[in-house]
């Protein structure tokens, strides 16, 4: 019997946990506050990029208040921002990172990394 014993990683790894980030707002919130994740920068971009993802789903939420004009707006953004939502998921679960064009520069900021 050969002793193999490895000790375990405590927590998540890193991609699970830049993955986790965007699913809904409320992981991304807990991966900034509570420790080991919230030193990580990299988890860090994901949650932030994730929250003002949030921001803009919301965004085009009151857009879609507007009739007519608003729905086709709206409609637009929501499409726009799931694609972007999905390509991020893939990429951070895969250990990479996705840089949405105005949000990432402000999450890389938010999260104190180069995007």
């Amino acid at each position: 019997m050969s002793d193999t014993s490895q000790t375990p990683n405590e927590g998540l790894s890193e991609n699970t946990a830049c993955g986790l980030a965007y699913i809904t707002i409320i992981p991304a919130i807990i991966f900034l506050v509570v420790a080991p994740y919230n030193t990580n920068p990299n988890i860090k971009f994901h949650a932030w990029q994730s929250i003002f993802l949030g921001i803009g789903w919301f965004a085009c939420s009151v857009v879609m208040i507007i009739p007519i004009l608003g729905w086709i707006v709206g409609i637009l953004g929501f499409l726009t921002i799931f694609v972007l939502w999905l390509m991020c998921v893939i990429k951070a679960f895969s250990g990479g990172r996705f840089n949405v064009p105005v949000i990432s520069g402000i999450a890389a900021k938010q999260a104190g990394v180069l995007a």
